[in-house]
């Protein structure tokens, strides 16, 4: 046995199946149905939350069955690489919550001209189109565009993504917008069961209770509602048996205000694609550094681009590699990428069946929002998590503040940009844009030097530390 196989196996000691390692169909099929569990709620739920709030209503079986299909063909696309598109690992693809705040102000854009939900949807869909080409592009260099998405940019936008849809989830949880029934208590007790049964699992022993706990609360939610007569499924038999991908069925419309935020959110999945790559290839024992990483990263950000535009094209929102998929891997020692296969083959026979979308649709508001308050307020923390990695001296904590200020504040008080022109307007409305345009403008214009109190804190710090040196030698 030669030394390079020597090292490779020790190397890949704690894996069942490592990167290129073909598994037989049932080992293949059984990892990939808990990859498909610990996803199958993101995958979804964007779909749902736009089509409650912008008030989608026929149309999101039928979106519902596009997420999920678009999502088999880019996690086939991610894990088998073509050509030069996609990562090469077994990494799984679906629809972004980072994009859903930006998705929902441009509907909102649309839906105060007095647009159709054909309308919002053909600008939501012609939009991400366009904007998916930003990411294909930053795809070739995205290994320099840390100079300038830095983690304090990069922190300050997912937290600004995530507080204002905390906002949808509580509307959620109260009965939904517009609900004659507004804040019951039976909608309250439908959110409080989702919400004490993700607790609860979550904090089981079992990783994979702890994986599936989202799902399960859903589940559960959905039993107690129908108890309560709050489902009803008599418009199933109207849907058709078998849901056809149709390109840009609603439309193709262009509006520059929706645009901005959109390809912001394109720069910043590019980072946190990157970010969730180098993960995963450290669950897998592969190179985190060297051409055979950076090509991957490549791949795999060019792939997240390809794979939007291919959901636009196909009514889906935006999509990104999940991150959630990483932890599967560590549990189950499987990290070869032809699992993938597998996975992309269950979520496009699950689209394949509107049905599926129709029984989805009539979850109750609370029940979702039960689920999406503590995912939402996942987003948020995750934000947190990245700022913590950045050297928060005065400058940095002033762009912080500035831009989390800037962004909640027209959230919150969009009057304040009434003056301006409306396309102006309608871009800094959104607090993802008006909170990344600041901290990127900032990040640029302020001066990366210690000021002299940082100077004689570090300084004592050094001479503190001399001493005790010192003394220990002594």
């Amino acid at each position: 046995m030669t030394q390079d196989v020597k090292t490779e196996q020790s190397k890949n000691h704690d894996l069942l199946y490592s990167l290129h390692d073909k598994p037989g169909f049932w080992p293949s099929s059984f990892a990939a149905l808990q990859h498909v569990l610990a996803s199958l709620v993101g995958v979804i739920t964007p779909t749902l939350i736009v089509g409650g709030v912008l008030g989608l209503g026929e149309h999101v079986p039928y979106l519902i069955s596009m997420a999920l299909m678009v999502s088999g063909v880019g996690t086939f696309i991610q894990c088998r690489r073509i050509g030069p598109v996609g990562a090469g690992m077994l990494c799984l693809q679906g629809t972004s919550f980072a994009f859903l705040t930006a998705v929902l102000s441009a509907g909102m854009i649309v839906k105060s001209r007095g647009g159709s939900p054909e309308d919002i949807l053909a600008t939501i869909f012609g939009v991400s189109f366009c904007a998916a080409f930003i990411e294909i592009f930053l795809s070739r260099f995205v290994h320099k565009l840390q100079k300038v998405i830095t983690p304090v940019v990069t922190g300050t936008i997912i937290i600004l993504i995530g507080i204002p849809l905390i906002k949808v989830a509580m509307t959620d949880i109260g009965g939904g917008f517009g609900a004659q029934n507004f804040g019951a208590l039976d909608n309250l007790m439908l959110a409080g069961i989702v919400l004490v049964t993700v607790i609860l699992l979550n904090r089981s022993k079992n990783p994979m209770v702890r994986l599936a706990a989202v799902v399960i609360g859903l589940v559960l939610g959905m039993v107690a509602a129908f108890f309560m007569g709050r489902l009803d499924f008599s418009h199933l038999s109207s849907l058709p048996v078998i849901s056809v991908p149709v390109p840009f069925k609603f439309g193709f419309q262009f509006d520059l205000a929706a645009f901005i935020p959109l390809a912001i959110l394109f720069c910043v999945s590019a980072m946190e694609t990157t970010g969730d790559l180098t993960a995963n290839s450290t669950i897998s024992r592969e190179p985190v550094k060297g051409p055979v990483y950076i090509n991957r990263i490549r791949g795999g950000v060019l792939g997240d681009g390809v794979n939007s535009m291919i959901a636009a094209v196909f009514n889906s929102m935006p999509s990104t590699t999940f991150s959630q998929n990483n932890g599967v891997i560590a549990l189950t020692g499987v990290a070869s990428r032809f699992v993938g296969i597998y996975i992309a083959a269950i979520l496009f026979i699950m689209g394949l069946f509107p049905i599926i979308g129709g029984v989805l649709q009539q979850m109750p508001k609370p029940v979702l929002g039960g689920a999406t308050l503590i995912m939402f307020g996942t987003v948020a923390v995750a934000g947190i998590r990245v700022l913590s990695q950045a050297n928060l001296d005065r400058r940095n904590m002033m762009i912080i503040a500035i831009s989390v200020g800037m962004g909640i504040g027209v959230s919150t008080v969009p009057d304040v940009l009434q003056e301006l022109p409306k396309t102006v307007s309608n871009i800094l409305s959104s607090p993802v844009a008006m909170g990344a345009i600041t901290a990127i403008l900032l990040s640029l214009i302020l001066p990366e030097q210690k000021g002299a109190e940082e100077d004689s804190i570090a300084e004592a710090e050094q001479a503190d530390a001399a001493k005790k040196k010192l003394g220990e030698v002594s």
